[in-house]
């Protein structure tokens, strides 16, 4: 059994840059990924801007080098894996027993709604190839099979918490000596479901999303992907390349109080956090960041911010919601935010929570407004919370 699980590599798409590079410059300019809608055609378009990636999919193909007929979920999760494989520079990796352990939520719907555009019209019409590949199982196959991984593959989709659950269960994998190294993440791309989704619910900001300000209007959805590459503690030793850091804690709960809202008092939320700080040996006041769920909902800040004040009163770490720059991607959230989690332990930075103005009346703490550099991270907590309370956090530490 594997003690420590360590994060070889890291790979990100997103709205705010095409690799890790480009996010990390982003940042730096503090410049979000919001604009206007440009590759959906929707009612919704001039009404609420979306964090979309700067690629259409023909060009999104060619830097997969895969075909273009693939959904944009699977161009995606090619991408930030591979970037993420590579990374970590494990050069036998045929002789190691390997996995992928992928999340999203959308599958290769953005296909489906093009075949049912015509099929609707006229039953006759409509190609076949694009809802061959609709279920959400079939972007983590193929993703597989062109990086090569056959020893292990699994989906998971939990709403938003998907691939913060696919990175502590392909963990959880690897300490039980399953595996050896897991490529574990997620990704989602918008789609008119999605879009029309959230704007039935009313939780869609017209104007850029302003997490954990009094004056928040909801979220602004957002599309990428996200993967770390975890290996086990016999492989780490083997690799010239140092470590990102380790995932030193995680957990899951569930407080099953509304289908699609937070519990008023944040149980869910703050019985994650809880123990993940268990899982990790570690106490509130030794994270030195945390990466908020903030989403920029009312129900979901208020949510997360009670369960805060409850476990890490009166002393809280600096704390911001990169969703501000990305939007919320979802499925993917989990696993790009991991990324900036390692990255943050790695870098010594702190990522601002943009538009921030007006502290929240029953908090007692604010967000970060600035990019900070040059600081002393030795853990950072990361929160995924979906839909149906299924809440989740993850703790990522120095090596």
């Amino acid at each position: 059994m594997s003690s420590t699980v360590y994060v070889a590599g890291v790979g990100v798409i997103s709205a705010i840059g095409n690799n890790v590079a480009e996010n990390l410059a982003a940042f730096e300019r503090e410049e979000a990924g919001m604009t206007e809608i440009t590759l959906i055609d929707t009612k919704l378009h001039g009404i609420v801007p979306v964090a979309e990636v700067k690629l259409n999919n023909a060009e999104l193909a060619a830097m997969a080098g895969f075909s273009s007929q693939q959904s944009r979920t699977t161009l995606l999760s090619l991408i930030a894996a591979r970037e993420a494989l590579n990374d970590a520079e494990i050069d036998n990796l045929s002789s190691l027993r390997t996995g992928f352990v992928s999340a999203n939520t959308v599958g290769g719907m953005d296909k489906s709604e093009n075949f049912f555009i015509e099929f609707t019209k006229n039953n006759s019409k409509g190609k076949l190839r694009d809802v061959f590949d609709h279920e959400c199982g079939s972007m983590t196959e193929t993703v597989a099979d062109v990086l090569g991984i056959t020893d292990y593959m699994t989906t998971i989709s939990t709403a938003c918490s998907s691939s913060a659950n696919a990175v502590f269960y392909a963990a959880r994998l690897i300490k039980n000596d399953m595996l050896d190294v897991v490529v574990a993440g997620g990704a989602d791309s918008l789609t008119k479901f999605t879009l029309n989704g959230f704007n039935t619910l009313m939780i869609l900001d017209k104007e850029f999303c302003k997490p954990f300000d009094d004056n928040r209007d909801g979220l602004n959805l957002g599309e990428g992907a996200g993967y770390v590459v975890l290996v086990s503690e016999k492989v780490a030793k083997t690799l010239s390349k140092p470590m990102y850091g380790k995932l030193s804690g995680y957990n899951n709960s569930n407080d099953a109080y509304h289908q699609t809202a937070s519990s008023p008092d944040g149980t869910g939320s703050y019985l994650a956090m809880q123990g993940a700080l268990k899982k990790s040996g570690l106490q509130p006041a030794d994270i030195d960041y945390i990466n908020l769920h903030g989403t920029g909902t009312p129900n979901n800040d208020s949510a997360e911010g009670t369960a805060i004040k409850r476990l890490f009163g009166p002393h809280y770490p600096p704390m911001s919601s990169t969703k501000s720059f990305t939007g919320h991607t979802l499925g993917a959230s989990g696993g790009v935010e991991a990324v900036f989690a390692v990255l943050a332990i790695k870098n010594g930075l702190i990522y601002p929570n943009l538009r921030f103005e007006t502290p929240m009346k029953e908090l007692p703490f604010t967000p970060e407004k600035h990019f900070l550099k040059g600081q002393k991270i030795d853990h950072v907590l990361s929160n995924s919370f979906g839909f149906g309370g299924n809440c989740t956090s993850l703790i990522f530490s120095a090596s």
